[in-house]
């Protein structure tokens, strides 16, 4: 095993990896991400049936994060990220907007952009 890949052992040993607002919304909000599953990312819409468990409804006023807009997930001890066809795009460490069912691992310290919406993935 490589120094840079985490067994799952390690990962369920991650105290509590989260997402933090750097920017818009909240500053310093954390919201907290499964360490096996997935976590979705979102606004809460019962009449649409988007109930994620990462709700931003309140802190993305301008709506431009969409109701169903991504996941996190872990496989193989990595954290992935995917755009669930938002309308505003999902973006790592301002690289290039995350294709829809295309997953993009991240890891400790990345940043994480969704509308107008910045955030710090971390995972230690």
């Amino acid at each position: 095993m490589s120094e840079t890949t985490q067994s799952p052992e390690a990962v369920s040993a991650v105290a509590a990896p989260k997402l933090v607002i750097t920017r818009g919304g909240t500053v310093g909000k954390e919201f907290s991400v499964e360490k096996a599953g997935e976590t979705h990312i979102g606004r809460w819409d019962p009449d649409g049936g988007a109930f994620p468990e990462i709700d931003l409804t309140a802190d993305d006023p301008e709506a431009k994060i969409s109701r169903k807009h991504a996941r996190i997930y872990v496989q193989d001890g990595e954290f992935f990220l995917e755009d669930l066809g938002s309308l505003n795009g999902t973006y790592v460490n301002r690289g290039p907007r995350l294709l829809p069912g295309s997953p993009q691992t991240i890891k400790e310290g990345d940043e994480v952009v969704m509308g107008k919406t910045f955030f710090k993935f971390q995972a230690v």
